[in-house]
C-alpha cells in the first residue's frame, strides 16, 4: 500500500516496501522556548533555518506547527508554508488542531499535503475529513476517541477501524491514512511501549496501512533521551511504522541504519553517505 505526498515537483511515496521516511518534525514551537516566544510575536526568521537544516540531513516531509499562546494560526500558518516551500521542495505535514487554520494551510500548500491530524472523536472526524476530501489531502490519524486514549491494542485497532470507516465515507481510502498508535511515555506507565508497539503491529498486519508516530514522546522524564528514543524508532520500524515525525538532526543516521538492517539499503549507500554527511558536518 502506497500513501503518496508531494511538494510542488517532488513525490514521496510510503510504503512496506520503501525506506522509511522521515517527517522533519523541529518547525514546532512546542518544547522549543526561543522559537516559540519568536512565534508569539509573529517572528519567522527562523523557520527558512529550520527547513533546510531537516532536508540537509535526510528529512523527507516536514511538519510545519505554529501553534503557541495566543498566535493567530489563522494568518501565521500559511505564511510558514510558503516559507518553507520557498526554502525546500519536500512535501508539507500542515500540524494544527484548528480545523481553520488547516483550511489556511492547505489553501497556499503546493502539491499533496498530509494534514497532522484526525482521530475518531466525532467532531473531530466532522471538522477535518471533509477538508482532507475537498483538497485531496493525506491525513495522519490518532488511535483516541470520544472516550479518550484506549488502554489496551485491541481497543486502539477498533479506533483505527473506525476512523478508516468514517474516512472512506468522504472518500478517502486506506492508502490515504498514516496511523499513529500513539506513543505514550514510560516514565509514566514503563508498560506503555509494549501497547503502542503491538497497536502497531496489529493495524500493520490487519489494515495494511501505513504509519507513523512521535518516537520522542516515550522518552519524556527519562536520562539519555535520545538513546530511548533510537530503541524505540528500532522497535517500531520492525512493526510496520515507516514514516516517523523525530528530529533529523539527533535520528537520522539511526534511521539509516534501520533501513539498512530492514534490508532497504542496498550495499548500504545510503547509511554510509548519511555518515560521511554527518563527520563532515562535525
Amino acid at each position: 500500500m502506497q500513501t503518496i505526498l508531494k511538494g510542488t515537483s517532488t513525490e514521496v511515496i510510503i510504503s512496506p516496501e520503501t525506506p522509511i521516511v522521515m517527517i522533519g518534525e523541529r518547525i514546532n514551537p512546542t518544547g522549543r522556548k526561543v522559537f516559540s516566544a519568536e512565534v508569539q510575536n509573529g517572528d519567522l526568521s527562523r523557520v527558512a533555518a529550520d527547513a533546510q537544516s531537516q532536508a540537509d540531513a535526510g528529512a523527507m516531509v516536514l511538519d510545519v506547527n505554529v501553534g503557541a499562546a495566543g498566535v493567530d494560526e489563522v494568518a501565521l500558518l500559511p505564511e510558514a508554508i510558503r516559507i518553507v516551500q520557498d526554502t525546500v521542495d519536500l512535501p508539507i505535514c500542515i500540524d494544527s488542531a484548528n480545523p481553520a487554520a488547516l483550511a489556511a494551510g492547505l489553501k497556499v500548500c503546493q502539491g499533496r499535503a498530509l494534514i497532522n491530524s484526525v482521530n475518531g472523536e466525532t467532531g473531530k472526524l466532522a471538522a477535518v475529513l471533509p477538508l482532507a476530501a475537498e483538497y485531496g489531502a493525506a491525513l495522519i490519524a490518532l488511535v483516541m476517541d470520544d472516550s479518550g486514549i484506549p488502554q489496551t491494542p485491541g481497543d486502539r485497532l477498533g479506533v483505527a477501524e473506525n476512523i478508516l470507516e468514517a474516512a472512506q465515507g468522504y472518500g478517502i481510502q486506506a492508502q490515504d491514512l498514516l496511523f499513529d498508535p500513539l506513543v505514550m511515555a514510560v516514565s509514566a506507565d514503563h508498560k506503555a511501549g509494549t501497547v503502542t508497539i503491538e497497536t502497531a503491529r496489529r493495524i500493520h498486519e490487519s489494515l495494511g496501512c501505513n504509519l507513523t508516530a512521535g518516537a520522542s514522546n516515550g522518552s519524556h522524564g527519562m536520562p539519555e533521551r535520545e538513546l530511548l528514543n533510537t530503541v524505540m524508532l528500532t522497535l517500531l520500524g520492525q512493526v510496520g511504522v515507516n514514516a516517523p515525525i523525530c528530529n533529523p538532526l539527533k535520528n537520522g543516521l539511526a534511521i539509516r541504519g534501520i533501513n539498512l538492517i530492514l534490508g532497504h539499503d542496498e550495499w548500504g549507500m545510503g547509511y554510509i553517505s548519511a555518515y560521511r554527511a554527518a563527520q563532515k558536518n562535525k
